[in-house]
């Protein structure tokens, strides 16, 4: 099938010599991807899985050296370019999804923090993801090893994204006039988060707001809606807000396609308490309000429908792979194994999905192989 994991990761590059080569690339790095689906998080457990599982593995791949040890894993697997393996990633991508009109790619990071290796001076990897809403698919993803690097490390990720008909959308780290400029020129649009790395127009925005609210938006033309989501004791209201009105803020033509600014109210109430929150974005769609609340409901949904899976599902913050380039070829594995799982069209949560594939073969090789 055009989708297959052989044909989009043949061109990884081994970093091993000919004359030490006792296991083939792609026999290691099926294993680690069955493995790793199949409830696998350590070197040791995709040794293990590949013992119990050789006969089966055999089936898609030679292993004519048998199973590697998980030291040679973890070997290969820590000098493996993640640059190579991303354009392997985006290939196999790339031939499973095709980006709909209106599409939202959330751009989010999350640190791994059992990669942090205090011996070595290394700080936990910080992975900065493209997320698409609609699919429910990690696009791509550029690693660093600081949060405060997301805004080098979101310019390149977006250079390898197809953005035309898109909304992307970033929270305020990446509330910058050089990526909003890009993400226009790549033929897509934006909702930027705005907080203190832009105080200035953030102030502007919200006082226009708090002014407007103050007077009922008098003068002023807007689009508002607003949810209401009540379950287990939790009642939850969010209400948007968004204008196309910038006659009193600041530089505005600064930012490249800047059309709109909108607010977002959320309150909640759990039991006796209630606790209200506002936040405010720049965009470069137009003043609807509909839309300008997906595109922000989309963004909020990467915790629970990516961060949160990894660290629950695949126990990502737990684990202890620190060697090399092995955390961000981890990461990139789990974030594979996320959009596996999602071509799969049953209802079963993702949990319940890799428990399956520990558990059945057949179910493993439909998730796997296709």
């Amino acid at each position: 099938m055009s989708a297959s994991i052989e044909e989009h990761f043949s061109t990884l590059e081994d970093p091993r010599i000919d004359r030490n080569k006792l296991h083939e690339l792609m026999d290691i790095v099926i294993l680690v991807l069955c493995a790793v689906s199949s409830g696998a998080d350590g070197w040791e457990a995709i040794e293990e899985f590949g013992q119990e599982k050789l006969d089966w593995l055999r089936k898609f791949a030679p292993f004519a050296n048998g199973v590697p040890s998980h030291d040679c894993i973890a070997n290969v697997l820590s000098r493996l370019s993640p640059k190579g393996f991303q354009q392997c990633f985006r290939s196999w991508t790339g031939a499973v999804s095709e980006a709909t009109q209106g599409e939202v790619i959330a751009i989010d990071g999350k640190s791994a923090r059992g990669s942090h290796d205090r011996k070595r001076s290394r700080k936990a990897l910080h992975m900065v993801s493209a997320w698409a809403s609609t699919n429910s698919l990690v696009l791509a993803q550029e690693a660093t090893q600081e949060k405060s690097n997301e805004i080098t490390a979101i310019p390149k990720l977006l250079e390898l994204l197809e953005l035309k008909g898109c909304i992307v959308t970033i929270d305020a780290m990446g509330c910058q006039r050089a990526i909003a400029e890009q993400i226009i020129a790549q033929g897509g649009d934006y909702v930027l988060g705005l907080k203190g790395n832009q105080s200035v127009l953030q102030e502007g925005v919200e006082d226009f707001f708090t002014v407007a609210m103050a007077g009922d938006f008098a003068g002023v033309e807007y689009d508002y809606t607003e949810e209401v989501d009540q379950d287990h004791g939790r009642l939850e209201v969010r209400r948007y807000w968004v204008t196309e009105d910038l006659r009193t803020l600041p530089n505005t033509q600064l930012w490249q396609g800047l059309r709109s600014i909108g607010m977002v109210e959320r309150q909640c109430l759990i039991g006796e308490t209630q606790t209200l929150q506002r936040r405010y974005y720049i965009n470069s769609i137009r003043a609807e309000a509909k839309r300008f609340a997906h595109a922000v409901r989309d963004h909020w949904g990467v915790e629970n429908r990516l961060h949160w899976r990894l660290d629950v599902v695949f126990a990502e913050d737990a684990s202890r792979i620190r060697k090399g380039n092995a955390p961000a070829i981890m990461t990139s594995i789990r974030h594979l194994c996320m959009n596996l799982f999602e071509q799969e069209p049953s209802s079963m949560r993702l949990s319940k999905k890799r428990r399956k594939a520990a558990w059945n073969d057949d179910y493993r090789a439909k998730i796997v192989f296709g």
